[in-house]
């Protein structure tokens, strides 16, 4: 009897996850991946879509190009999840598995920051990058306002790549000097697990001019009086808000019974969550360590090695220890690196790589990599 494995979500976690599997026990999987897109994308290139260096749908990679042994991908909208009978139901059918993994990430609700809609923008989904996309050609002059709406929120060093991006942005069409661009974060240091990272982008702030301003919340947005208004009812006045909105599971997940205080907790070692047989990896999770891809990714290859050991009959693999990095765009074509270890028993420490050429370079490698590995793509999207 084949292993009956439904992976929902494939993002970063979905797709390492399937691979892993296909590739060491594809004779004893029937493994179906459901995702309700027809493709995948890095959360970086949601930058490159915002700024104009990539067209949307270059930076997306079609699922129809998974082939994998023991896999079948099902583009179907997943409709109600059964975490006791181990049971997924989509708007085209049901699945009964002995293994189920949650890799749906988190959604975004805007209308949850009075105001966001009306009077701002997001850049974190593919949509808001391509609206902001059209939107900044038309920005020359006034002030900026990068802000995080709440917490916690995906690749916690987006914000300030954004900021640092605009102010390359905006160089280049020679308008800077007639801007100012504000960075609203609730941490006291951009990346507070490392000091030298955090050190390494306040000094970047500096240089172009760019505020920050740390511990503090975007509240509500009053677009009529053209104000953002902070967590202490201050007050910042902006012509252009790009927001970070607030995160939470999606609906269907919070339906399924398995949340608490929003979020999955799971076992940290091992990724189950309290229903045998049911794993959650990456956004959707409280693991606590951060919302990235990589991280989902690592998580994945924990879960994958425990079923590959369980239909091997073979020794539980080490649990997961949080080990994860981020790339981080200073501008000018140089990225920087920082990589972080959480659930060690120690306060996180994270590790800086100086922005340069050859980060950027390494960046674009980890993007071929991870293409050609989940869709057997070599330098093509």
């Amino acid at each position: 009897m084949k292993t009956r494995v439904v992976v929902l979500g494939a993002g970063f976690g979905g797709l390492e996850f399937s691979s892993m599997l296909s590739e060491a026990v594809p004779d004893h999987i029937d493994l179906t991946l459901i995702d309700r897109n027809d493709s995948f994308l890095f959360g970086y290139s949601k930058l490159d879509v915002m700024f104009g260096h990539q067209k949307p749908n270059a930076v997306r990679v079609a699922y129809r190009h998974i082939a994998k042994p023991g896999v079948t991908f099902r583009q179907e909208t997943i409709t109600a999840i059964d975490p006791e009978a181990k049971r997924v139901t989509t708007d085209r059918g049901a699945y009964d598995a002995d293994v189920v993994v949650v890799a749906l990430g988190a959604d975004y609700d805007v209308d949850a920051t009075p105001g966001l809609a009306e009077g701002g923008y997001e850049f974190y989904s593919v949509e808001g990058a391509e609206r902001l996309g059209k939107v900044l050609p038309a920005f020359s002059s006034g002030r900026a306002i990068v802000g995080v709406t709440s917490t916690p929120f995906k690749c916690p060093p987006a914000p300030s790549e954004a900021a640092l991006l605009l102010h390359d942005y905006l160089k280049t069409r020679g308008v800077r000097n007639a801007c100012e661009i504000s960075l609203v974060m609730p941490f006291g240091a951009p990346i507070p697990p490392s000091p030298e990272t955090s050190q390494a982008l306040l000094e970047a702030f500096r240089e172009r001019n760019i505020s920050w301003v740390p511990n503090r919340l975007v509240r509500a947005i009053d677009p009529g009086r053209r104000v953002a208004i902070l967590d202490d009812n201050s007050e910042m006045p902006y012509d252009l808000f790009l927001g970070i909105p607030k995160h939470r599971v999606p609906d269907v997940v919070a339906a399924s019974g398995m949340t608490e205080d929003g979020w999955v907790p799971v076992n940290p070692l091992t990724l189950e969550t309290r229903f045998p047989g049911v794993y959650a990896v990456g956004d959707v999770t409280s693991v606590g360590t951060p919302k990235a891809g990589v991280f989902s990714e690592g998580a994945a290859r924990v879960v994958a090695a425990e079923i590959i050991a369980a239909i091997e009959k073979g020794d539980q693999p080490s649990g997961y220890d949080g080990r994860g990095f981020c790339y981080i765009e200073f501008g000018g074509g140089r990225v920087g690196s920082v990589e972080v270890q959480f659930l060690s028993g120690q306060p996180p420490k994270g590790r800086y790589y100086g922005a340069s050429l050859a980060l950027a370079a390494e960046k674009k490698e980890f993007g071929a990599s991870r293409r050609a590995r989940w869709f057997g793509l070599n330098g093509a999207s």
